[in-house]
Parts: structure tokens; sequence; C-alpha cells
């Protein structure tokens, strides 16, 4: 039925432990090899990425400080500006109020000046309008 060759085994033996250390050396551990230098490279990938997500982290929240002093200094230059702004507008102001102050002071008195010449030139006048009026009357 079935002969075994002894001779025939022993060469099979020999032929696959041969092709077993060729193929190891030649696909396996190559293989292997390329395996654990992509997991050390994706893993380093990985650690490098969280790393700068950490200094992204950090990088926003020092723009992010930067942006707020740069709005509260532009918030205290607007509010110099508005206040000496409306301090050159009050001294302008208040100038103009001096000024038409002054005017209407020498209105008045020129105004006063005015009535008592006048009052003067009508007391000076008074004795001929009493003659005229009794002129009129005694025309009457």
């Amino acid at each position: 039925m079935l002969d075994l060759n002894p001779g025939l085994m022993l060469f099979v033996l020999v032929i696959f432990f041969t092709l077993m250390v060729l193929l190891n050396q030649m696909l396996y551990k190559p293989l292997i090899k390329f395996m654990d230098d992509r997991d050390n490279s994706i893993a380093d990938d990985l650690k490098s990425a969280n790393e700068m997500s950490g200094s992204n982290d950090e990088l926003n929240a020092k723009a992010d400080a930067i942006l707020a002093d740069a709005k509260a200094e532009a918030n205290a230059v607007r509010e110099k500006a508005t206040n000496e702004a409306k301090a050159l507008a009050e001294s302008k102001i208040k100038s103009k109020t001096e000024e038409l102050d002054g005017k209407y002071q020498s209105f008045l008195s020129e105004l006063s000046k005015e009535k008592e010449e006048l009052e003067k030139s009508l007391l000076e006048q008074m004795p001929l309008f009493k003659e005229s009026l009794n002129n009129k009357m005694n025309s009457l």
C-alpha cells in the first residue's frame, strides 16, 4: 500500500527546514522589522501630534492673552482720546461762554449808558414837549 521511503522523507525534511530558514531570513524577519518600524513610527507620530496639540493650546492661550491685552490697550487709548476731546470741548465752551458773557456785560453797560443819555435828552426836551402840548390843547 503505502511505501515509506526514509531517504525521501529525510530529503523532504531537509528541504522543508532549508526553506523555513530561507523564508525566515528573506521574508519573515524583514517583514517583522518593517511592521515594528511602522508601529514605532506611528507611535512617534502620535507622540509628536500630542506634543503639538499641547503646544497649539499653549499658543492659542498666548494669542488670546495678547488679543485681550491689545483690546484693553485700545480701550485705554480710546478712553484717553475721548477724555482729551471732552476736555478740549469743555475748554472751548468755557472760553466761548466767558467771551459771550463779556460781550453781554459790555452790551448791558452800553445799553444802560444809552438809556441814561436818552433819559437826559428827554428831560432836556421836556419843556419843549410841554409847550407843544399846551399849544395843541389851546388850539382845540
